[in-house]
Order: C-alpha cells, then sequence, then structure tokens
C-alpha cells in the first residue's frame, strides 16, 4: 500500500527527484537545538507556498508529539510556515506533493535528548509519523523520506546538531525514519474507522475501531472513556416497571405514612392484660 522511497543529494535535488517519482508526500526529518540545553517544544516546518494539507499534516504530526511527550507546541499550533527566519524553506518548497520538515525534539536538551537516544522514543516518533501519513493519505501511495544534514552532496560530512550523551541529529532522524518505513512496509489496508487505542508506554494493550461520528468523552474521576457511538447512547432501563399512582391513592398514602410516623404501636387488650398479670406476679414474688 506505501512504497518508501530515500532520497539523496542536496535538498533541491531530493525534491525534483520525488516529483519525478510521482511521489505523494515528503518528509524530512530533522532534531532542533538550542544553545544552553533549552527547548521545550514540537515544531514543523512547512514551505512558503505550503497546501492546507501540508499544514492539517504538520500541525496533527505536532500536537501528537506534543501530547505524546508531554512538551509544548512551538510557531503556530506546531507550524511555522518558511522555516525559523527562512531557514528550512527550501528543504521543501520544491515539491510537487503535501511536505514536512519535522523538529519534534530538542537535541540539546537532555530530557529530550534521553527521549531521541532510547528505543522506546524512536519507536513512539516512527509510529506518530506513520500514524500521521495512514490518516493524512489513506489511499498509500509512494513516500519520499529525507534524512536531514546526511547525504549532502556539496557537505558530506553535515551530521546536524549534537545530541546530549552521545551521536549526532542525523544519525537519530535516520532511526527514526527507518522504523517507519519498516511500520509502513506492512500497512496494507486504508483507515476506515476512527481508531482508539491504549498504550502502556509503547505496548498497546487495547484498541477499538469506531465510527468516524463517535463522540469521545474521558472521565477523569473514574478513569473512564466513553466512546459514544450515534444510536448507542441511550438511557437504561429500569429493572421494574414503573407503577402509575393515581391522585386520591398518592394522598391516602402520604397520609397513612405521616401517622405511621407518630403514632405508637397498638397493643390488644388482651396482651396488656397479660403484662399487667406477669408485673403483678413478680411483685408477689
Amino acid at each position: 500500500m506505501y512504497e518508501v522511497r530515500f532520497y539523496k543529494g542536496d535538498y533541491g535535488a531530493r525534491q525534483l527527484a520525488a516529483n519525478a517519482d510521482g511521489c505523494v508526500a515528503y518528509v524530512e526529518h530533522h532534531f532542533n537545538a538550542t544553545a544552553g540545553g533549552g527547548g521545550n517544544y514540537a515544531c514543523v516546518v512547512v514551505g512558503s507556498n505550503a497546501s492546507n494539507t501540508s499544514k492539517n499534516w504538520a500541525r496533527w504530526y505536532a500536537r501528537a508529539v506534543a501530547d505524546s511527550f508531554g512538551i509544548q507546541l512551538g510557531g503556530d499550533q506546531g507550524v511555522l510556515v518558511g522555516g525559523f527566519n527562512g531557514r528550512g524553506d527550501g528543504n521543501v518548497k520544491f515539491t510537487k506533493m503535501p511536505a514536512i520538515l519535522v523538529e519534534p525534539l530538542f537535541a540539546s536538551n537532555p530530557d529530550h535528548a534521553a527521549w531521541i537516544r532510547s528505543e522506546a522514543g524512536q519507536d513512539r516518533l516512527a509510529q506518530i509519523l506513520v500514524d500521521s501519513i495512514r490518516r493524512c493519505f489513506p489511499d498509500g501511495g509512494r513516500l519520499a523520506f529525507s534524512i536531514g544534514h546526511k547525504y549532502k552532496t556539496t557537505n558530506p560530512n553535515d551530521r546536524g546538531a549534537a545530541v546530549h550523551g552521545g551521536g549526532t541529529e542525523a544519525d537519530y532522524a535516520e532511526i527514526v525514519l527507518s522504523k517507519a518505513a519498516a511500520l509502513l512496509a506492512v500497512a496494507d489496508r486504508p483507515v476506515a474507522a476512527r481508531a482508539f487505542a491504549v498504550m502502556v508506554g509503547n505496548r498497546e494493550v487495547w484498541r477499538y475501531d469506531a465510527d468516524p461520528d463517535a463522540v469521545v468523552r474521558w472521565d477523569e474521576v473514574r478513569g473512564i472513556l466513553f466512546i459514544d457511538e450515534p444510536g448507542t447512547l441511550v438511557p437504561r432501563t429500569s429493572a421494574a416497571p414503573v407503577r402509575r399512582v393515581g391522585t386520591r391513592q398518592r394522598a391516602a398514602a402520604v397520609a397513612g405514612e405521616t401517622r405511621g410516623a407518630t403514632r405508637k404501636p397498638a397493643t390488644s387488650t388482651k396482651a396488656r392484660r397479660s403484662a399487667v398479670q406477669v408485673g403483678a406476679a413478680k411483685k408477689a414474688r
């Protein structure tokens, strides 16, 4: 359903080659970096001439990364049109298909770097990218993958930013894209429903394919996820039928309850005589 091709050479040449191959989508993977070990947001660059498809794809991906790793969104809801003051624009603006340049985490941030270097973090990033592609391009097709900084003709030794704790941006970007390509190779059907999953770490423990019109609610107090599909949100039926009581019957019942609450229990004459006799006998003894 999906065919992934990795493109090398200078950035312009990669995009032209992807155009010639008829790719339906283009992904270039980077990691962000800043001086001083800061940075705590996810961001995606789209070209200055980007289509709405590119922007929506970028926004969905950035939001998924931010939610998954508990970080903030950079740019405009995760999207930077035209790059960082123009930087990154030329990496994606020459494609004839939707294109994104992802910068999900900061290589300079020690916490982010730990995720980047871990297999669990790499797997999570690969899955998010795959989910974004399957969501935005459900019919499949040929995909173009570009490893940021690596395999450039004019600067073959470029590897991008150093990752805190060891390694380089480009090498880890290649790992994530390779994992994503492997997942896409076995994605053999389009996404026909709205899928929900429960994850423990990177392990999926529950999945449900819901109606696309389902309304989802999370009960924070009880820890319950409600998936209200059309026609399923119905009132519960009572275990016993409801008895209808007339006005006169209700009044009589209320009056009886009131009297019963204030009146002492009735005692028969015979019972009162027996009690008196027992008392007299005790005094005689």
